[in-house]
């Protein structure tokens, strides 16, 4: 009996749910079901649902994540049940929107970085055979505009601006990923280099000696502040590169790139964490929106984005680092509990429209709160959430490799392969 090659996808998720310790989680269903529905209610721009698109795939369909040493290549097919359905929705909206003379997906605002982040939704929609529009078109128009088109720093790095060559950390999070998912899909080295390479030359550009990162260098407009969410997407998006080149075709021979890029998470992570204890306003587990700026409001969405790294960086399967995860569960505690409100919306947060200015609602933040809730989850089968900076035990690191097992005898039975 041959069945879909999803299959083995979903009886893995299933089973790693199962597990006693993957149901530590603070969250409800109810609380998850509040949250995903103001995020896809309210996410309108290109990195919204780029961000979107990327937390419910983490969240809901964890062994399609680069995550997961199920992700790549991608199943050929997915089935009624595990079906991404959410993912490839955003995927095929914003391609059949798409004007046919535009290169990016979205006409994001002179944004250059922002429409590559719903480029690994497109790819992923292409790879499993998704219908309703032409994903490969659309996916190799956006490549094609970020390596031919697309204004670069005399350095080479990619302009997140198109009206002017301008260096942001959001860029980390939305276009490197996107180069390096159609790089492992293709099979394509070159592009899983340059992801690397893109990722160092805004970590030249952007970096202080204290380890984090300001927030936009170069042309009119800069700002050489220490902001949490763009720390946030920086370390995020190094740690979602770092692992499409382990599971890629050419993880093995590109094991400095991994580790480079794991390390830089840690050194981000680990210069903002510092600022969690070191002032009493902090006491309760946030970070400021400018993390070293006491004159700052408090930010709880660059505080669950940066949780979300910890945990990230806790689950890995190389380089894993523990050292951050006390800091990460006093951040996780505020924001599953007092920072989230009745009603779903995390608070305070920075309006993404106004910004620098403290907001109501955001969209990004809530895909933070998913984002976080899927990499405590993750930590959580492998060791007690909350547990100390410590590696989790050698019994559980055990676990998932055990399961991995499993499945493949079972797929003995069924296939016989």
């Amino acid at each position: 009996m041959h069945l879909p090659l999803s299959l083995p996808l979903a009886l893995a998720s299933l089973l790693l749910l199962l597990l006693p310790a993957a149901r530590a989680q603070n969250l409800s269903d109810a609380q998850i079901a509040l949250v995903r529905g103001n995020l896809q209610q309210s996410a309108k721009q290109a990195w919204e649902l780029g961000t979107e698109a990327e937390a419910l795939t983490e969240l809901d369909y964890p062994t399609l994540a680069v995550f997961s040493s199920w992700s790549l290549p991608p199943p050929l097919s997915l089935n009624a049940s595990y079906n991404a359905s959410e993912v490839i929705s955003i995927a095929t909206k914003v391609v059949q929107a798409k004007p046919a003379n535009s290169q990016p997906l979205v006409s994001a605002d002179g944004a250059v970085g922002d429409p590559p982040s719903i480029g690994v939704a497109v790819l992923l929609a292409n790879y499993t055979g998704a219908q309703g529009a032409n994903f490969a078109s659309a996916a190799t128009g956006q490549l094609d505009y970020l390596l031919y088109t697309a204004p670069r720093s005399s350095s080479g790095a990619i302009s997140h601006r198109s009206e002017q060559v301008q260096l942001w950390s959001d860029f980390v999070y939305m276009t490197p990923p996107f180069i390096a998912y159609y790089g492992a899909v293709t099979q394509n080295q070159t592009l899983l280099a340059l992801a690397y390479q893109q990722i160092s030359l805004y970590r030249d550009a952007l970096r202080d000696s204290s380890g984090l990162w300001r927030h936009i260098a170069m042309g009119s407009g800069t700002d050489d502040g220490h902001w949490a969410t763009g720390n946030g997407w920086a370390s995020a998006g190094c740690l979602r590169v770092a692992m499409t080149i382990y599971y890629s075709a050419f993880g093995s021979q590109m094991q400095n790139e991994v580790s480079d890029l794991i390390g830089w998470a840690q050194e981000i992570v680990g210069a903002v964490w510092s600022y969690q204890v070191r002032d009493s306003p902090q006491s309760n587990g946030t970070l400021l929106n400018y993390v070293d700026d006491s004159s700052s409001f408090a930010d709880s969405a660059g505080t669950a984005l940066l949780a979300s790294v910890s945990y990230r960086l806790a689950t890995l399967p190389v380089h894993a680092s523990y050292s951050t995860v006390p800091q990460a569960e006093k951040a996780r505690q505020l924001v599953f509990g007092p920072a989230l409100g009745s009603d779903g919306w995390l608070s305070p947060v920075v309006d993404p429209y106004q910004y620098p200015d403290p907001g109501s609602q955001s969209p990004e933040s809530e895909a933070f709160v998913l984002l976080l809730q899927a990499a405590y989850r993750d930590w959580g089968m492998l060791g007690t959430p909350g547990q100390t900076g410590s590696a989790p035990p050698s019994s559980a690191l055990k676990l998932l490799p055990l399961v991995s097992a499993l499945l493949a005898a079972l797929a003995v039975v069924m296939w016989g392969v």
